[in-house]
């Protein structure tokens, strides 16, 4: 894809976004506008929704981002009182369009102090494996990566079954 192609599909998700958060926006005490311009939306999303500013970083990182749009979108609509599962699977399974639903029909209430501990086990346990993944992934992909020597290729200097870490 060319500069300008990219341009146009970052254009594209801004609107989508836009079109989707505004009234969420407006509902948590900020301005529709707020929801308009790109990163400066996910910052005040993050405040939204009571997490730190630095997550914003982590959806710019290749990899890491396809993980944690699925968190934000859940916390997200957790923020204005939906805490189901229902609500948490039918937001990942639309790929977050399920916020447009809430930002156009539901009735809109923003829970400003909710606690962000898991209210479950279980939501202590995917809260939990989540961050590993994220950790993991970060560490594993720009990093280092494990090798095993598979083949006697290298015998001279290292054998079949030798383990190491390359950069």
């Amino acid at each position: 894809m060319s500069l300008d192609q990219w341009f146009i599909f970052f254009l594209i998700l801004q609107v989508i976004h836009f079109l989707g958060t505004w009234k969420i926006y407006v509902a948590a005490g900020r301005k529709a506008w707020e929801a308009a311009i790109p990163v400066y939306n996910a910052v005040i999303l993050m405040q939204i929704i009571n997490r730190p500013k630095w997550w914003v970083v982590l959806l710019f990182i290749p990899i890491i981002n396809l993980l944690m749009f699925p968190v934000i979108w859940v916390e997200t609509i957790r923020s204005f009182g939906f805490n189901s599962n229902k609500d948490s699977v039918l937001v990942v399974l639309t790929l977050g369009f399920y916020i447009f639903y809430i930002n156009y029909f539901a009735k809109l209430n923003y829970i400003e102090e909710r606690s962000l501990k898991p209210r479950t086990a279980l939501g202590e346990w995917v809260s939990s494996i989540v961050f590993a993944i994220v950790a993991a992934t970060l560490v594993h992909t720009y990093f280092m990566q494990p090798y095993t020597i598979p083949t006697s290729s290298l015998e001279k200097s290292l054998l079949i079954g030798d383990f190491l870490f390359s950069r």
